[in-house]
């Protein structure tokens, strides 16, 4: 049978994951990611698609982080008018996940005309609340495990253990009698994580698409409890604020899981736990809807007394004027505000307040791609943009890898090798380039064919 497929995002970088796949006349979209890092990245979200989306017969979604699902406002503002699958907790968390993110590029570029440090005449959001919501109206959910007849197509969602909802895509297309059975791998999740189950074990794969974050590279073997310890010392000696960017799904629930198992320990005392995002806010609930997708106990997650999600003094932080008094408020605190990258939203107020303030600790406790103001913290920068302000960096930068949601290499080597045998040919997306290269050298050494694509890279059935 013939097919093609075609590598629009997620190719020579890790955010806009997006893949195109056409089969017997029918055009499916595997994810639609926003960009995200530097200037050069992000203007890609403003280019036009490579068709017209009113030609694509279906969405498939592996999972709701934005880096998967942030284009899908703009794909039905431009036209889009079929189908978005998804599993019924990524369908939930996208309730709250697309206004939100449509909301911060709106304030975004109020704040940017306001202070008129845009390039752009007048600065525009990407996309609205309005789309956002019209995008909504095109979810239709699916249940893990239970094949979904698309014509010519048999999806299956399998568990990814990365987030709530998400997914390994098996994407089977058949035509005459014979058959190809692709294998889009998403965001794999850890082996031994706590909250998150493990990822599901796939066995054949005639074309396989997997993700390469942290290929080459090893979860350190933090000891979660003495990073946090350490860190909390240190701003309770000195009456600091404890930052913490972290994406509102999934990271944020993993710190205040840890942080309480401290508190309950009796390791550290019960300081003010502020939680600065309306999202993360909404997400934590949701954790109770959808009990078979992780390790926790659904009846204490309902009881905010013994809530492992909620820490003694947790304060959810709505409106923009509380979010702004936070600003001025004395330590020791906490803050967790998204975005995990720090590319948009609160976080860069908080940081634009605390980073001249040797008092304060930034910590990192996720992934941060090249080009973000993450990546630049992390590599030692001694000032930050914000808001077209230069920012001296005087507070304390730290990481903690442990937390992670992305499997590492030996991770990702352990899934591979659930396959029977090697498909015919494994994509590898989803990575900088050295982590891509990283992960294809290991892989190739077991005898299997690789590709790394370039973006927009288009690829036929022999």
């Amino acid at each position: 049978m013939n097919w093609q497929l075609q590598f629009l995002g997620a190719a020579g970088t890790v955010t806009g994951s997006s893949f195109l796949l056409r089969a017997n006349g029918r055009t499916l979209l595997i994810d639609c990611g926003l960009f995200q890092g530097g200037r050069q990245l992000k203007n890609l979200n403003w280019e036009p698609f490579p068709l017209l989306p009113a030609q694509i017969d279906a969405v498939l979604l592996t999972h709701a982080h934005i880096d998967h699902c942030g284009l899908l406002p703009r794909l039905v503002q431009q036209g889009y008018k079929g189908p978005i699958y998804a599993t019924e907790a990524t369908c939930a968390l996208l309730d709250i996940l697309l206004p939100d993110s449509a909301y911060l590029n709106e304030q975004d570029a109020a704040y940017a005309n306001k202070k008129g440090y845009s390039q752009h005449r007048p600065a525009l959001p990407l996309y609205t609340i309005d789309d956002a919501k019209k995008a909504l109206q095109h979810l239709q959910s699916v249940r893990f495990d239970r094949p979904l007849s698309l014509d010519s197509f048999s999806v299956t969602w399998r568990p990814a253990g990365h987030l709530l909802g998400s997914a390994i895509l098996e994407v089977r297309a058949t035509a005459v009698n014979r058959s190809h059975r692709f294998v889009f791998s998403g965001d794999l999740g850890r082996y031994d994580g706590a909250i998150m189950k493990p990822p599901t074990t796939i066995k054949t794969a005639d074309t396989l698409i997997i993700e390469s974050t942290y290929g080459g590279r090893h979860h350190a073997e933090d000891d979660i409890a003495a990073v946090l310890t350490d860190v909390l010392q240190y701003i309770i000696e000195r009456e600091g604020v404890l930052l913490i960017p972290a994406f509102a799904v999934g990271r944020t629930q993993q710190v205040l899981y840890h942080i309480r198992r401290l508190q309950d320990e009796g390791r550290i005392p019960d300081i003010p736990v502020f939680i600065d995002s309306p999202m993360a806010v909404s997400a934590s609930h949701i954790y109770c809807r959808f009990g078979d997708d992780h390790n926790l106990d659904v009846n204490l997650l309902m009881d905010e007394r013994v809530c492992p999600l909620h820490c003694q003094q947790t304060h959810f932080v709505r409106d923009v004027e509380a979010s702004k008094q936070l600003n001025t408020r004395l330590g020791p605190a906490i803050i967790l505000s998204a975005s995990g990258m720090c590319t948009g939203g609160r976080i860069k107020h908080h940081l634009k307040w605390r980073l001249p303030n040797p008092r304060n600790v930034v910590l990192f406790v996720g992934y941060q791609a090249e080009g973000t103001q993450g990546r630049w913290l992390l590599n030692g920068a001694k000032r930050v943009r914000i808001h077209g302000e230069e920012v001296p960096v005087r507070a304390r930068i730290a990481s903690l890898h442990a937390l992670s949601g992305h499997a590492d290499h030996d991770e990702l080597l352990r899934w591979l090798a659930g396959f029977v045998r090697p498909p015919q040919t494994t994509f590898i997306v989803h990575g900088e380039p050295k982590a891509s290269r990283a992960l294809q050298a290991d892989v190739e050494r077991h005898g299997w064919h690789t590709i790394i694509p370039l973006r927009e890279q288009c690829f036929s059935s022999p």
